[in-house]
Parts: C-alpha cells; structure tokens; sequence
C-alpha cells in the first residue's frame, strides 16, 4: 500500500480490548494513540473509531460473528475502505475479516511499516524499512499459507514431493533480505566510521529519545537552530538526525534526534532500527524527552525504558528526564509537578515549545555531559598494544609518556569507555 492507494481512502479504527491479555492497556488512551497512528499516514480520512470489548479472541475472526455483522453495516453506510486494528491480527483473521467486510484490513504493525515507508528519506532509513516489511511478510506468509499444498516437482521418481510454494516464497524473500542487508551494513560501517572520527573530537553525544510525539524534534530545533520536522503527529522524526550545539554555558555538543518509540512496536522494526539506534548506544548522555501532559505519561516513560534495556543500553550511560509541555498543564498540576521535578536528581519540568525552562535544560546538559567524563592517569603495558590502540581509536588520549613499565597515558573518558576499556 502506497500514499496514492491511501489517498482519499476513509479508514476506521477498531482497538481490541481483549479480557483474557494479561498486559492489557487502558482500552481509551489506547484508541486515542490508534487514531493518532491513522492520522499519520498521508491521505486517509480518519472517520473514526471504537473499542471492542471481548472476552476472548476468535482464533478464525478476532471478533465474534454477531460483532462483525454488526461492524459490517457500519462500514458499508460509512462507505470505510480500510480497517485498521490496534493489536495483531493474525493472516487468516485478516483474510476472513476482509471477505467478511469487504475493504482493506491493517493491523497495529501493518500501520507502523506503512508509516515508516512513507518517512523514511535517507538511504539506511529506506533499507531499514524494506528490511522490517519483507521480515513481517515473510511470517505472514508462513502462518497464511501452511494450509496450502502447492508444489513445485521433484526431480526423480522417488525424490519424494518438489519444493512447495510456500517454501520457494520463503527462500526468495532470504534472498532478497539477504541483499538488503549486505547494502545495510556498507552503510552502517560508514556511520561506524563517522562515529569513530566523532569520537576523536572532545564534544559529548547527547542522543534525544522518547516516546513519539513527546517534543524531541522541537526540543532539537530549539537548541540547535535546526528545522528538523517537528509536528504534532506520530512518528514525524524517522531517520537520524546529528548537530553540533553550543548550549548557553559555551559547552560544545554533539546533539543526536533519534527515531519516537512507542507501545508495541513491531520487533521487525526494533531489529532493522538497531543500526539507526546504535546512536543511542554511543552516546555519553540520554536525555529522555517525556510529554508529561498525557494521560500516560508513566506508561510510555516505561515503554522507553523497555525498549533502552532490549537494545542494551549500559546502565553506566548518565540519563538526564525533560518532563516537556508543561504548557499543556492545568495550573494547579503544573505546579505540583515543577516542585515533584525540582526535588529529583536529573529532572527537569520545561517546556520546548514556548521555551520555557530552556536556560536550565542547558546548563543540565552541559553539567551532566562535563560530569560524564573524567580525567584519569593510566599505565599500560608495552605487551597490552591492543588497549592503547583501543584508548587512541576513541579519542580520550590527552597525553602520552613512556618508561620501563609501560606507556603512561593522561585520559579523560565516560564511566561507559572506562568499563569497555577494564573490560577489554
């Protein structure tokens, strides 16, 4: 599906709120962040949506048979074309349901990929993206077609049956994944490469992340000038974006917008995003940008966190809290709120919009990056070449010396480069 498929199409959202999960989310927060995905796709007329309670899902349908006679005359007199479900959907499900209504059926990571397709400009962002769709394919076609007994023939008489559709499909869609992957990784040992002269320049990466839509591109233009996309959508941040900031102190940082996470995100899309995410692994500080105005703000600042620990974050990484549009905030809230903040190491209440807080947001950087790196005189054997190649490679080398026992350096590095380099 494409924008010109999409265009002018009128969509309907279904959140499943299934009684049997055990991880269920608040079903009306949950619709609202649905319809904000819908939005997101360029050309669809969001009509509207609904939540559909159920006690359990329907192996063949998801939703009962009374629901979907239901659903059907609903979305006939509304003329819907797409359906989009705020939960997975299996093949057959989409299948039936599709039969049954007759429009376009798109579960929660059928969305997703639709939105990052139509996001993704640069050229890792493009082969992330057509990597996560062919892998999500990929196991829908295994689940859809098991029943199926296509077959290719086999050579001989006793070879015993060909090879059959569903595993030719399979094996082109490695083929073509395969290829993909190859062309990725020229691109990420560029960005490797990149990194690695940015790492011999004495300027901290301070990497943005946060729950999508939480102000971390208007937070980014805000300190550096920058006009990255910056609107009130879902997702409007997709690839990578990296400056260089001189914040109100005079401290130079290197300052990186990285890609909104959300709920549920579709493993397909963590796998492939991985080398984009990378940023966030290098950084000596993670600033976690939080729209302390929404309903579920703790909810989504553990989602972040969530998805920080499966890509393996080290814990040494300082990490600095914006608890952003508190211009949103009744009074009486915003003010229990700025005090909350102002009692908690590494909190901040501000707002990137009107741009206020913005003078304590950068000393906050510039303390935090200046703390996440300290000085130290070290020895190390003339036998233990690598690690001194290792301490040169990242650029923490101020000074150097020599005598019987080995070379002694004059080091300033992160807690994260001095544990690499102990545990090397």
């Amino acid at each position: 599906m494409d924008t010109a498929e999409t265009d002018g199409m009128r969509a309907y959202v279904l959140h499943p709120d299934i009684q049997t999960d055990t991880d269920r989310r608040e079903p009306e927060p949950a619709l609202e962040e649905a319809v904000s995905l819908a939005y997101a796709l360029p050309g669809l007329e969001v009509v509207g949506g609904e939540v559909v309670r159920l006690p359990r899902a329907h192996p063949g349908a998801l939703f009962g048979s009374g629901k979907i006679e239901d659903l059907k005359t609903q979305l006939k007199r509304d003329e819907i074309g797409l359906v989009l479900v705020d939960g997975p959907v299996s093949p057959v499900q989409q299948r039936n349901l599709e039969k049954a209504w007759d429009v376009k059926v798109l579960d929660r990571t059928g969305l997703i990929l639709e939105i990052f397709s139509d996001r993704a400009r640069t050229k890792e962002g493009v082969l992330q993206v057509e990597m996560a769709h062919l892998s999500y394919q990929r196991t829908r076609l295994v689940r859809a077609w098991t029943h199926l007994e296509r077959q290719r023939g086999g050579l001989g008489f006793i070879g015993g049956p060909g090879e059959t559709q569903i595993e030719a499909d399979r094996r082109a869609i490695d083929e073509q994944l395969n290829r993909l992957k190859k062309q990725l990784d020229k691109v990420v040992k560029t960005r490797e490469l990149h990194r690695a002269s940015r790492a011999k320049v004495p300027f901290p990466v301070v990497a943005l992340v946060g729950y999508t839509n939480a102000g971390k591109s208007t937070l980014f233009n805000r300190l550096t000038g920058a006009e990255v996309m910056a609107k009130d959508m879902l997702f409007a941040t997709l690839d990578p974006t990296m400056r260089q900031v001189v914040l109100p102190t005079g401290k130079k940082v290197i300052l990186s917008d990285t890609v909104g996470f959300i709920s549920d995100l579709p493993t397909q899309l963590v796998a492939a995003f991985r080398a984009t995410l990378e940023e966030v692994l290098a950084a000596d500080l993670i600033v976690h940008v939080r729209d302390i105005s929404h309903d579920e703000a703790e909810e989504q600042a553990e989602d972040v966190e969530a998805i920080l620990s499966d890509l393996g974050v080290d814990e040494t990484i300082p990490v600095l809290e914006f608890w952003n549009k508190i211009d949103r905030l009744p009074a009486d809230r915003r003010t229990t709120l700025e005090a909350q903040a102002a009692r908690t190491d590494n909190v901040l209440a501000m707002s990137a919009w009107t741009g206020e807080g913005m003078d304590a947001v950068g000393t906050a950087i510039a303390q935090l990056a200046d703390d996440a790196r300290t000085r130290r005189r070290i020895t190390v054997p003339y036998s233990d070449g690598r690690r001194r190649a290792w301490l040169h490679e990242q650029g923490v080398v101020e000074a150097e010396s020599q005598d019987e026992a080995g070379f002694t350096l004059d080091v300033n590095w992160t807690a994260r480069q001095e544990k690499r380099f102990r545990d090397l």
